[in-house]
């Protein structure tokens, strides 16, 4: 599996503003190769519909078929890349890249609340149950360094991840890593 797909073009990126087509690729990467079958039960679809979403998916690079798992009866899908990302920036000078940039952010913020909704302490250790959750800060930056900082956050995040691989009482952990500039309150 390749590690990122960086997409400059807001029609390919477009095609994974579709909810059902984010989370179809979620569980490639997170879950493995599956079938359209499998990926229907996982998420309460129809074969037919998850086919459909594969094929999309297919179609513009994020997807591929399995040759490892073929069963001759149906296709076994496995995504291309271990990340999507795309430089805001570049997607930027249209409106339709701002507005695929949007909706991009709005299913990752979605996901993140999937995720702390699913999460419950009693399910999990003592260590993981201090490990997990989120901090909120408010720092004074221009953009390098929030540049720098996303980068820096990404970095360590890969060192923790090589370093600790294999080892017991690993889980797979959904890190978020986001920063914002907010507007200043008008002064009275």
């Amino acid at each position: 599996m390749e590690e990122r797909y960086k997409i400059s073009d807001p029609q390919v990126l477009r095609v994974v503003t579709h909810p059902l087509r984010a989370r179809l690729l979620g569980l490639l990467r997170s879950d493995g190769p599956a079938t359209a079958s499998e990926l229907g039960r996982a998420v309460g679809e129809s074969s037919g519909s998850t086919s459909y979403h594969l094929r999309e998916l297919f179609k513009y690079g994020f997807i591929e078929e399995d040759p490892e798992q073929r069963d001759g009866r149906e296709r076994r899908w496995r995504a291309r890349h271990r990340y999507t990302s795309w430089n805001s920036r570049e997607m930027a000078v249209t409106p339709e890249g701002r507005e695929t940039v949007k909706v991009m952010r709005l299913l990752q913020a979605d996901l993140l609340g999937q995720v702390i909704e699913e999460f419950d302490e009693g399910d999990w250790s003592p260590a993981w149950t201090a490990a997990a959750g989120m901090s909120d800060h408010l720092a004074e930056l221009p953009p390098a360094a929030l540049e720098e900082f996303t980068a820096r956050a990404g970095e360590l995040l890969a060192e923790l991840a090589a370093r600790h691989e294999g080892a017991a009482g690993t889980q797979l952990v959904h890190v978020w890593v986001g920063g914002f500039p907010r507007k200043r309150r008008e002064e009275p």
